[in-house]
């Protein structure tokens, strides 16, 4: 685990930058300018007055363009059209409540739209309906993905998993990614960057302990506008998932690291069964997810493929009424020969190979799990296998890295002495070649 100070975030443009009739200089924003609570600092104003208006010319670290007119073919493995994946979102023990030292009980995605938090006391219903979700729901989820043999990615709340060991288990036995969607299902709005950083460690430790593997995602969910930069600096996470703004991965500059975010979903999604103006029945969840699978499925076949991610909530689809609409999309897609269905680890692995960042990769400003990820497999002919690669690049990680490491000569030298393979300099220099000089 990297203790990495935060940095910028900024968002890698495919074609450079582009100018409208507002200016934007800079597409990144410094955890140093913002303030403990999450909140940015003042920008400068134009006017007379501070409060008047902004200035349109200052730095903006929000960027609008994204892949713009010509959006990249993905190249989904196999030729397929479209990227589907699943996520199950294990919150169920780890939201608000007063027995876990909240101020106020949980209010947030229930059967009880419009819920208020009661302050100082517990609920006793918001809280058996996520009991729910735990006891009858998962178990619904997880029958109707293990029986179809599809891949799942979980987003799991530490502290939530610790409470149901048996879930776990099931996840880890079904061969199910499990992300990390932070310590707490709780809102980091007002959280400093460093309580929020602890909190995202001790995710990080509590799942490794429970599944015996460290995640290599996270989506905090509820999150502060530091939660990027904090999830890249931390330097473990191969994806961050804490965006909607694209159908594709995107690279962005984050924490001082290069790092890729594979967004997520608000739309095709059951939460919307527990809003206002959301779905009223399966039939509507059916036909949304339906319409948007097209899409994306005719899309592909023009080179223009996306990525569908459904999200799912143990105690709001795992409902038999609502799980009946979900088993007959799992259908519909599996009648699709098209459609990749995956999880979000194997779709950022997928993007970190064929889709590297608009000028290569950066090795001083990689975090130790991109690292090793592109640079592992670069030594595993030669180290005699995958995981034998994978340690090269580890060995080399940790006697540092400079900016004088960013060229292929300096580093191809590094590689072949940590593979005790000089010989074969030429042929790692070779493939750096590609990767590095972009």
């Amino acid at each position: 685990m990297d203790g990495a100070a935060s940095g910028p975030v900024t968002r890698s443009r495919p074609d450079g930058p582009r100018r409208s009739g507002i200016q934007t200089r800079n597409l990144s924003i410094e955890p140093n300018n913002i303030l403990d609570h999450g909140t940015p600092r003042r920008l400068s104003r134009v006017g007379t007055r501070a409060d008047t208006m902004f200035d349109l010319d200052q730095d903006y670290p929000r960027d609008m363009v994204g892949y713009g007119r010509h959006r990249p073919d993905p190249r989904w493995p196999a030729g397929k059209r479209v990227a589907v994946q699943f996520v199950v979102n294990y919150e169920e023990g780890g939201e608000n409540c007063i027995l876990h030292g909240d101020a106020a009980s949980e209010a947030f995605l229930s059967e009880i739209v419009g819920a208020l938090p009661w302050l100082g006391q517990r609920h006793a219903n918001m809280e058996s309906i996520y009991e729910y979700g735990a006891r009858a729901g998962f178990w619904r989820l997880w029958r109707a993905f293990t029986r179809r043999n599809l891949p799942v990615t979980v987003f799991g709340v530490a502290s939530a998993m610790q409470r149901n060991p048996e879930a776990v288990a099931a996840m880890v036995e079904a061969g199910w990614e499990i992300a990390s969607h932070g310590l707490r299902w709780i809102d980091y709005r007002d959280y400093s960057p460093q309580a929020e950083r602890a909190d995202i460690d001790a995710a990080v430790a509590l799942q490794t302990e429970l599944t015996g593997r460290r995640p290599l995602g996270l989506y905090q969910g509820r999150t502060s506008t530091n939660t990027l930069a904090l999830g890249a600096a931390e330097g473990g996470f191969l994806y961050l998932a804490d965006s909607y703004a694209d159908e594709l991965p995107y690279w962005v500059t984050a924490g001082g690291r290069q790092q890729l975010v594979v967004p997520y979903t608000l739309d095709a999604n059951d939460m919307r069964f527990a809003t206002a103006q959301g779905f009223n029945s399966g039939d509507q969840f059916f036909t949304y997810l339906k319409d948007s699978f097209d899409v994306l499925y005719r899309e592909g076949g023009m080179q223009q493929g996306g990525m569908m991610s459904v999200g799912l909530h143990c105690r709001l689809v795992g409902r038999p009424g609502r799980a009946a609409a979900l088993e007959r999309f799992l259908d519909y897609v599996g009648d699709h020969p098209g459609a990749w269905v995956t999880t979000r680890l194997d779709i950022a692995r997928h993007w970190i190979a064929a889709h590297p960042p608009r000028g290569g990769y950066r090795p001083s400003r990689m975090g130790p799990a991109l690292f090793r990820e592109v640079f592992g497999a670069v030594c595993a002919d030669v180290s005699g296998s995958p995981e034998a690669g994978a340690a090269t690049a580890e060995r080399v990680y940790a006697t540092g890295l400079g900016p004088e490491d960013d060229t292929v000569p300096n580093l191809s030298r590094r590689l072949a002495e940590a593979a005790s393979a000089p010989a074969d300099e030429r042929a790692i220099r070779g493939r750096l070649e590609v990767l590095i000089d972009r």
